[in-house]
Order: C-alpha cells, then sequence, then structure tokens
C-alpha cells in the first residue's frame, strides 16, 4: 500500500468517539475530588455532595450534546474547577448549605444574562484579569500546600499517591493526576481493610438530593459574585480563546445562555457552576480527535455521552471518599490543582504596574479571613481593587532616560 493510498483513507468514526471518551475521563477523575471537597466546606453532606456531582456531570453532558450537534463544533463544557476550589476556601456561610444552593441559582442568572446582556460581560471584563488571578491564586495556596501538611501528619499513607503522581507526571501531564486518584484509592481501599471497616451497598446507589435554596446576602456578597468572576475569568473566556486556537468560533450567547440555564437547574441538585472547559476543550478539538474539522463535534458528543456514564458512578466514588483517612483527598485535591496555581500566579504577576495591588489581592485571598460573615475572596478583591484606584490616581513623575555614552 502506497504513503498517498493510506493518506487517503477515511478516519474511522471510533478516532473522535474515543477521543471524547479521553476528554471525559480526564477531566472527571482529575478534578472531582476538588468538587467534593468544595461542596462539603460550605455544608453539604456527603449525599448532598455526591448529589451535586451527579447533576454537575448531567447538566454538563446533556448541554454539551446539544451545543456539538446544533453548532456542529467541539464545544466541551466542564464543572469549574477554580470554582469548586473557592469554595473549598470560602467554608459555611450565613444560612448554610442551602444559602450556598442560593448562590448557585444566582452565578446560574448571571452567567445567562452574561449571554443575552452585552453590558454586563463589559462590566466582568472591566475587572483586572491580574487581580482576579491573584484572588484565584489565594484561595489555592492553602488548598495546594495541603499534601505538604498531609504528609507530615501520615507519610505512609501519602507518600504513594504523591509518588506515583510524580512518575506519571514525568511521562504524562494529562494522566498524572487520575494516577495520584487510583492509587489514594488503593491506599482508601487498604484502610478500610485493615480497619475492618465495610460500605454499604445501598451507599454505592445513584441518587438526586434536592435541596430548596435560600439566599442571604452574606451567601451571595461571598459566594455568588466571587464564584460568577471565577468562573467567567478562568474558565468561559480561556475557553473561548482556546477553541478560536483551533479554528472554532464559540456562540457565546447560545453558551452562556446553555451553561447558565443548567447551572440554574443543577443548583438545586447541589451542583455548582457549568462552564465552557478549557483543558478538555483542546482534547476535542485538536486535529487528532479528526482531520477533518467538521467531524470533531462528534467527539465533543461523545465526551457528553460519557458523562453521563461517570454520573452513575457519582455516589460510589463520593462514599469512597467521604471512609477516606484525613489528608488522602486532600493531597489528590492539591496535586490537581498545582497546575492552576502556577498558572494564575504567573498571570497575577506578570504585570508589573499593578504588582502591589496583586500581591495585596493574594495575600488577603489566602489568608481565609472571614468579616461580616463573608469570607476571603470577596475581600481580596475589594482590597486589590481599592489598592489600584489609590496607586493608578498618583500622579506620575516624569523621568527623562538616561543618556549612555
Amino acid at each position: 500500500m502506497t504513503t498517498a493510498d493510506s493518506a487517503e483513507r477515511p478516519t474511522p468514526l471510533s478516532t473522535p468517539i474515543s477521543a471524547g471518551i479521553v476528554a471525559s475521563l480526564v477531566g472527571f477523575t482529575s478534578s472531582f475530588a476538588v468538587v467534593l471537597t468544595g461542596l462539603r466546606a460550605v455544608g453539604a453532606s456527603p449525599t448532598e455532595a455526591a448529589s451535586g456531582l451527579s447533576a454537575l456531570c448531567v447538566t454538563q453532558a446533556v448541554g454539551m450534546m446539544w451545543l456539538a450537534r446544533r453548532y456542529r463544533q467541539p464545544i466541551t463544557l466542564a464543572w469549574s474547577t477554580p470554582g469548586a476550589a473557592l469554595l473549598a476556601g470560602t467554608g459555611v456561610v450565613a444560612g448554610g448549605w442551602p444559602a450556598a444552593v442560593g448562590a448557585f441559582v444566582t452565578v446560574g442568572v448571571l452567567i445567562v444574562l452574561t449571554g443575552l446582556w452585552p453590558r454586563l460581560g463589559a462590566l466582568v471584563s472591566k475587572i483586572p484579569v491580574p487581580l482576579a488571578q491573584a484572588m484565584l491564586a489565594g484561595v489555592l495556596l492553602p488548598l495546594c500546600s495541603a499534601p505538604v501538611a498531609a504528609f507530615a501528619d501520615s507519610p505512609a499513607l501519602i507518600a504513594p499517591v504523591a509518588v506515583v503522581w510524580l512518575v506519571v507526571l514525568r511521562f504524562s501531564t494529562r494522566w498524572a493526576v487520575p494516577a495520584a486518584f487510583v492509587a489514594a484509592a488503593a491506599v482508601i481501599a487498604a484502610d478500610l481493610i485493615g480497619s475492618g471497616t465495610s460500605i454499604a451497598t445501598s451507599d454505592l446507589v445513584p441518587g438526586i438530593d434536592w435541596t430548596v435554596p435560600h439566599w442571604t446576602w452574606q451567601a451571595t456578597i461571598g459566594i455568588a459574585v466571587p464564584l460568577y468572576i471565577v468562573t467567567m475569568a478562568s474558565q468561559n473566556i480561556p475557553g473561548t480563546t482556546v477553541m478560536a486556537s483551533f479554528g472554532f468560533r464559540i456562540p457565546w450567547r447560545a453558551s452562556m445562555t446553555v451553561t447558565g440555564t443548567g447551572t440554574v437547574l443543577g443548583a438545586f441538585a447541589g451542583g455548582h457552576t457549568i462552564n465552557l472547559a478549557a483543558i478538555s476543550a483542546a482534547l476535542s478539538a485538536d486535529p487528532a480527535a479528526h482531520p477533518d474539522p467538521k467531524r470533531r463535534w462528534i467527539a465533543a458528543f461523545s465526551a457528553g455521552c460519557s458523562y453521563l456514564v461517570l454520573a452513575l458512578l457519582a455516589t460510589a466514588l463520593a462514599t469512597l471518599v467521604a471512609a477516606a483517612p484525613a489528608g488522602v483527598v486532600e493531597t489528590v485535591a492539591g496535586l490537581a490543582l498545582l497546575g492552576t496555581l502556577a498558572a494564575s500566579l504567573f498571570g497575577a504577576l506578570e504585570h508589573a504596574a499593578d504588582r502591589e495591588a496583586t500581591v495585596l489581592t493574594f495575600l488577603v485571598a489566602a489568608s481565609g479571613l472571614t468579616f461580616a460573615g463573608i469570607g476571603s475572596a470577596f475581600w481580596a478583591l475589594v482590597v486589590g481593587l481599592a489598592v489600584r484606584v489609590i496607586l493608578r490616581r498618583q500622579s506620575p513623575i516624569a523621568t527623562a532616560p538616561e543618556e549612555t555614552g
């Protein structure tokens, strides 16, 4: 067979389908522990957190299947991993879990409005990106340092997870965190066997736990506002950029309407936010998924189908996570967020003009303070914006460049 004959051979349908399956597996296994950690932190019970994870899988699956089929583009959706990390750093607010659910609904409404009302999108774009990145980096810092503290407390449990992550990372960045979770699952299983603890079969059965939302001003300001900003700045806007790099123009209004509506509906079951994917979007939009750009939508569609299957496993995984020894799940979550932390720090400190404001934003967010019932993420933005305005209002003193020679 000649090279020309090989080049003309049509690409089998299994190629984009397998690309979509890989995208969903990588997206799910690399960050679901972060989602469960975040939901538990704002007051969800293990059952409610499992329900939220299932709801996120279903809503993003249905959303990406519809968008991919409708626009014939590999539009991939994901849950907001940075948003889940923000929840983990926020903690329980006034009103507890129902108030957090109310904040999730508010975020969904704001996302829909962003697509329908251009002025809201313009307002969000005025928030300096370095400050938003600094806020996110500050929120991530305690989570990413958790593996260090966990290793100091239980080295025998944490070392296998960290070693597996490092070894796999040497060869494949994509599969390092999933491999770390497999190692964590083995550690959890060994601990359960050693302690003689058993898990009831009923705890593995998928289920949805509905929550009636409740709105409090603390949750709206402390959760909804930062969560909306982080989702837009760290997920939706980069997601459109990633797709554009592969030659695809995202239907903005439709995407925001679908993800916002999915967020509202999923919130009643405990899901926090769905949005455009960034990293996993590249797996479906890359030419490796299919040489013909018009056929790559199949990869996103198959990713959606895979997430429907993964939704059935969410309860079992949440049960396994709930039974984990202290520090094991936190280690997986921290390792999963290292790349995001690095990118956030780079984005925050890249421009020297706002460096003082961004550093203060980072420090306030990392402090974990709660004032007036509102968490550190919101106050970090307030401090950063205030410092930026004050420093920008100073009249610059013009200095002539020194002559040389």
